[in-house]
């Protein structure tokens, strides 16, 4: 008969704890415990990134925090799919402190640079630095649009409803505090094009799509009205002085009941004498749908295509 394991607690376990709960050495190296990285054990498969993350906290020195594409995913901020399945933690630690050296961590310095907040009982990079830190990842396939997606997320997390225009101050303040960041021109391109209340990373592609174009900027999920001064709906993408609202339809629009509302939107919105656009995920793609969908919102706000930068 196989070796029982006594009652363990779910979730990671390390060497100390386990000692603590009365586990002999032995019983730590019996095959029921799964290791995660050296020193740290648990009684089922550890899938999740929070639970990866805290058992590797379980093992990492107290002043560690996760950074990077890390932080990032524990932040829940949007990145492209190759950086969703990254394997390895990125971990940083103050400069004066030696390297971390621990199979599946990436190792950075610079903490004192950064300001740490807590997610999920973990120390994480907080969000405009872990914005910043992006930078450093353009290596790993990273462009200024997905900087741009990113950066909307975090402007809008952070944003002040008092504040005005320009590229947002939380993630301005954290970029100009530090020194050398990597690709800081790429940053600083992509601050440029950041706004806040963007929904979804698609609006903002959708934005970044005109922009590149030439078109004038549009406004963000705006608020319209009636003549009269009612309100008739917010807009994704609006172009109020030519009356025209791009709208993006993703999957939640899928459903015929979210078409229908769609739809007698959109007809309170003509009555009212504006333009509605759809736009959805093929459009944005490079290629003959994408120059016609530019070629359709030229018109509607008379732009001349000769003009725009339209490919």
């Amino acid at each position: 008969m196989p070796p029982v394991l006594p009652p363990l607690p779910p979730g990671p376990l390390s060497l100390d704890a386990a000692r603590d709960l009365g586990l002999a050495d032995h019983q730590w190296r019996m095959p029921q415990l799964l290791r995660t990285t050296r020193s740290v054990r648990s009684t089922a498969p550890l899938t999740e990134l929070p639970e990866r993350a805290a058992a590797f906290a379980l093992a990492l020195p107290p002043d560690v925090a996760f950074s990077h594409v890390t932080a990032a995913r524990l932040w829940g901020l949007p990145l492209p799919a190759h950086l969703e399945e990254q394997g390895d933690l990125d971990v940083i630690r103050d400069t004066g402190r030696g390297r971390i050296e621990r199979r599946g961590c990436i190792s950075h310095r610079g903490l004192e640079h950064r300001v740490v907040a807590s997610v999920q009982g973990l120390r994480v990079t907080a969000l405009a630095d872990t914005w910043v830190d992006l930078g450093e990842v353009v290596r790993r396939g990273l462009g200024r649009d997905d900087l741009v997606v990113v950066g909307d997320v975090v402007a809008t997390r952070l944003s002040d409803p008092q504040a005005s225009g320009g590229p947002p101050r939380a993630l301005a303040d954290a970029l100009a505090a530090r020194v050398r960041p990597r690709h800081a021109s790429l940053l600083g391109d992509a601050l440029t094009l950041v706004r806040r209340g963007v929904r979804s990373p698609a609006e903002t592609r959708a934005r970044l799509m005109f922009h590149d174009a030439g078109f004038p900027e549009p406004e963000v999920n705006a608020p319209l009205h009636a003549a009269g001064g009612g309100w008739l709906a917010e807009g994704d993408l609006v172009w109020r002085a030519q009356r025209v609202v791009g709208e993006y339809q993703g999957a939640v629009h899928a459903g015929i009941r979210r078409r229908s509302e769609d739809s007698y939107r959109n007809g309170l919105l003509g009555d009212e004498g504006w333009t509605v656009l759809e736009l959805f995920a093929q459009d944005l793609v490079p290629g003959a749908r994408r120059v016609a969908t530019l070629r359709r919102f030229a018109r509607a706000l008379e732009l001349d295509p000769a003009r725009l930068r339209i490919h």
